[in-house]
């Protein structure tokens, strides 16, 4: 098949054309950063800039194209800016000669979460170049509330975490005081409300006779990082004897309950012990005394008694 002198014509025209537009590419580029960074409820920026290849003494921006999903946001044309209500330069005095094409959101929200494609045309050339926003939010301080409020220690107790306005989506971790053991594998329940930021909240329940004296809540963000956390104590009164109790404390106390009675014990058997080897050793303690012939004693009695003394002379008749 052979081409018309009209059709080669028309192909090498094309072909020019096409390779003018890659050689104007060559000397301007768009540089976005790829991933960007906004905090709920502030401002935001998608970082880009312009980016000479070869030495260009007076770059000239025509157009600037910002989108998301599409949608347009910002539009520059013709020396005429029509930006979206929220949405402008980042640079307050951006001019067709500036350089600085990063796009600014005034307001941050859940939506403004997603992909952005910047395009720009100069009198040296155009380019396009994408970048997303990573949009964050951080939880608030969780709140923990007892069922039933007045804990027993053979009572069945659920402990019940919330921590709201997050995002994107965290979870919520129970811990045991003062050594920070975690408490089994409970899960998130995740509620998203109206303004795309979530709700979190997570049930502990307590056997009964199994209550530790302080129960920690803590709330960690979609990156793992911790938000923040809050502590409940568990009054004395509402734990069995010895839960909660350190291990030294419990061994000490039953030592304590061992030895007390076998030292009182002790004491008796020895003070017994010591009064029978006293009583032994002096037992003229519970003995009458004796009268010794030729005592005075002996005499004293005898001349208190007058036959006692005439027994005595008929003997030694």
């Amino acid at each position: 098949m052979t081409m018309s002198p009209a059709s080669i014509r028309l192909w090498l025209l094309m072909v020019i054309c096409v390779s003018g537009q890659n050689a104007l590419n060559v000397f301007m580029e768009v540089v976005c950063q790829n991933e960007n960074v906004g905090q709920y409820g502030r401002p935001s920026v998608v970082d880009c800039v312009i980016q000479t290849l070869r030495e260009v003494k007076d770059l000239t921006v025509t157009t600037v194209t910002w989108k998301k999903d599409g949608v347009r946001l910002l539009l520059f044309h013709n020396n005429k800016l029509e930006p979206t209500p929220g949405y402008s330069f980042a640079d307050p005095s951006w001019n067709s000669k500036s350089l600085n094409v990063s796009l600014r959101i005034a307001d941050t929200s859940v939506a403004a979460h997603g992909n952005y494609t910047c395009l720009v045309m100069s009198d040296s050339g155009s380019h396009k170049s994408s970048a997303s926003l990573r949009v964050t939010a951080k939880y608030s301080r969780p709140s923990i509330h007892a069922t039933p409020a007045d804990i027993t220690p053979n009572s069945e107790v659920t402990l019940t975490c919330r921590s709201d306005g997050g995002y994107p989506k965290g979870r919520l971790g129970w811990f045991v005081c003062p050594n920070a053991r975690r408490v089994g594998t409970t899960g998130t329940v995740a509620e998203v409300m109206g303004n795309g930021l979530f709700n979190l909240s997570s049930e502990l329940t307590l056997s009964p006779g199994h209550v530790a004296s302080e129960y920690t809540c803590v709330v960690f963000n979609a990156s793992g990082g911790k938000d923040d956390e809050a502590a409940l104590a568990i009054p004395d009164s509402a734990r069995s004897a010895g839960q909660g109790q350190n291990p030294k404390e419990k061994g000490l106390d039953l030592a304590t309950k061992v030895v007390a009675p076998v030292v009182v014990i002790g004491s008796l058997g020895v003070g017994l012990l010591l009064y029978l080897v006293l009583n032994k050793k002096c037992p003229a303690r519970n003995r009458k005394p004796v009268l010794q012939p030729g005592t005075d004693s002996e005499q004293g009695y005898q001349q208190d008694h007058p036959l006692v003394n005439h027994e005595s002379q008929q003997t030694k008749a």
